[in-house]
C-alpha cells in the first residue's frame, strides 16, 4: 500500500472528496484504510449494559486505498508515490523528491 498509518491524506473521490485528514489505521488485507473524519457513518444501538442509553452512534468507516492520495510535505498537495533506497532502507518518495517517510 502506498498509504500507512499516520500519513495526512486527502480523499480524491467518493462522497467526502476533497476532504483531508489523518490515517488513523491500515487494513492491508482490504486495501483499505481509516481516516479522520471521513467516511462518518451512524449506527443504531440498542441500550446494554455497556451503554445504558442507547441511541445513534456516530464513527468512521474504512474507506478503499485507491481514494486517497498522500500530501506532499513541500506543496501541501496530493501525489503520486515513488520509491527509493536510501542507506540501504526503501524509502516512499513524493514526486517533488521529498521523502514521505520519517
Amino acid at each position: 500500500m502506498h498509504v500507512k498509518k499516520g500519513d495526512k491524506v486527502r480523499v480524491i473521490s467518493g462522497k467526502d472528496k476533497g476532504k483531508t485528514g489523518v490515517i488513523l489505521a491500515s487494513y492491508p488485507k482490504d486495501s483499505r484504510v481509516l481516516v479522520e473524519g471521513v467516511n462518518i457513518v451512524k449506527k443504531h444501538s440498542k441500550p446494554s449494559q455497556v451503554n445504558p442509553q442507547g441511541g445513534i452512534i456516530s464513527f468512521e468507516a474504512p474507506i478503499h486505498v485507491s481514494n486517497v492520495m498522500p500530501i506532499d510535505p513541500k506543496s501541501g498537495n496530493p501525489t503520486r508515490v515513488g520509491y527509493k533506497t536510501v542507506d540501504g532502507k526503501k524509502v516512499r518518495v513524493a514526486k517533488s523528491g521529498e521523502v514521505l517517510d520519517k
